[in-house]
């Protein structure tokens, strides 16, 4: 038995294992490296067979609607770099972007040969995007990386990894359903894995992950100030009507969440407990004492990005919403039967905010509770809208009428063949999508020989 200890130490053993990575790179040998996920339709980006483990997922995307004709060649611009699409020139493409795309797609990961999905969540959440509102940040197993031109802005493009490990015995399928009723996406995606000869431990845990949102949560006081004495005196001892991050039934362990809340009484929205209820408590056996507690921070939420806890956005750059996340790597919470993860939403549950949440767990199979995510409509974010503005166009002159007549013949001839393109590569998506899985197996039946 090796003597070296430490987190790397794997690295310093010779291991039986044969790469393999699904990707959305250009089968024809072109540059077009990312598919067009169709609206409405859900897309496998791949099947593996077994055993072997996801060691580390990367993704970029962006979901726009083309507004105007552009000057360039609709056929010729389809084969560019879609850079152009992401940063529009002004003056030479004029796309409205959907600021939502990130909660209405979900990544879907099914294990083994099971109906039931181990993972279901709005694709933005998975990797800490709360809100649809992208931040730069680095933690252990999930990290996020945005350019500055693109901060602040709902829906923007990004680089998103996940490295928490996906082991799988029999197979695994990773698929992104978009629940979008009639725009597409683009995603960019590398899916790196390992093969192995020998099957998995009987005692394997698998991956999870399961999304939630309160909106209200159902809160009592809402109009009685936080922290104040009549607030701070009411008992809560079984969490009866908290937040729910997770609840789940089997044998396994918790390794943490992501959060979002969006705040609407102007003073704090913390201060409520995170309580842990283990193999069917009535009193939760793990009490906390506060919100900013249960995420390592104190006095309200700091700007941070840290291993294992800190904050995605700061309440402070956006006026009311918050997005924190806690990995319990090196502290899982272990359960044989059952775990239920609360936090209460504001002391003994005063506040009715808006809070959503990813929750990350590692359990045996089978997945015992189905997993569910609302409605796209009941996904999205609670954001400003500006009141509509009513325009009276004035008497035009000759030259503006032809102007206007001319941009309309010139987008009556570039839509169709705009969208003529945006089908043939929802297409490449599909054929690529058989052809990773294909591919996959070819890899494996190769190390089996």
């Amino acid at each position: 038995m090796s003597s070296i200890s430490g987190m790397f130490k794997d690295l310093t053993k010779v291991k039986k294992a044969r790469n393999g990575r699904l990707a959305s790179w250009d089968q024809r040998g072109k540059n077009q490296d990312y598919w067009e996920i169709p609206a409405g339709e859900t897309i496998c980006l791949g099947e593996v067979e077994g055993p072997g483990c996801i060691t580390h997922i990367w993704m970029t995307s962006s979901s726009r609607r083309v507004k105007s004709p552009s000057i360039l060649d609709p056929e010729l611009n389809a084969s560019a770099a879609p850079v152009m699409e992401i940063h529009p020139a002004l003056g030479v493409i004029w796309d409205d972007y959907d600021p939502f795309y990130y909660r209405k797609a979900l990544i879907k990961i099914t294990w083994d040969n099971q109906e039931k999905p181990s993972v279901l969540v709005p694709l933005g959440d998975f990797f800490c995007i709360g809100n649809s509102y992208p931040g730069n940040f680095t933690s252990l197993p999930i990290n996020v990386s945005l350019k500055p031109e693109e901060a602040g802005r709902y829906g923007a493009p990004c680089s998103l990894s996940c490295y928490f490990p996906m082991p799988f015995n029999e197979k695994c399928r990773i698929e992104i359903v978009n629940d979008e009723n009639d725009l597409p996406f683009i995603l960019y995606f590398n899916i790196d894995y390992e093969m192995y000869r020998e099957p998995l431990d009987e005692d394997t845990a698998y991956f999870h992950a399961c999304w939630n949102r309160e909106n209200p949560c159902n809160g009592w006081g809402d109009d009685l100030q936080v922290n104040s004495p009549e607030v701070n005196n009411v008992t809560n001892f079984k969490g009866e009507n908290n937040y729910t991050v997770l609840d789940v039934e089997g044998t396994g362990h918790y390794v943490g969440c992501n959060l979002t809340v969006k705040h609407y009484q102007g003073s704090w929205w913390g201060e409520g407990n995170d309580m842990f209820f283990i193999d069917g408590e009535e009193y939760p056996s793990l009490n906390g004492t506060g919100t900013e507690d249960y995420f390592n921070h104190a006095w309200g939420m700091q700007k941070n990005a840290y291993p294992f806890y800190g904050t995605v956005v700061h309440e402070s750059e956006t006026g009311d919403f918050q997005v924190s996340y806690r990995f319990h790597i090196t502290d899982p919470v272990h359960f044989e039967k059952s775990l239920r993860v609360t936090i209460e939403h504001g002391h003994a549950n005063q506040l009715s905010d808006d809070w959503s949440s990813t929750a990350y767990w590692y359990q045996t199979l089978p997945t015992v509770k189905e997993l569910a995510v609302p409605p796209v409509e009941d996904r999205l974010p609670n954001v400003p809208v500006l009141p509509e503005r009513k325009l009276k166009t004035p008497v035009l002159t000759e030259e503006q009428q032809a102007a206007r007549d001319s941009y309309a013949k010139r987008w009556e001839e570039y839509e169709p063949a705009r969208m003529k393109q945006f089908d043939i590569k929802m297409e490449k998506a599909r054929r690529e999508s058989k052809l990773n899985t294909e591919f996959a197996k070819k890899l494996r039946d190769e190390y089996d020989r």
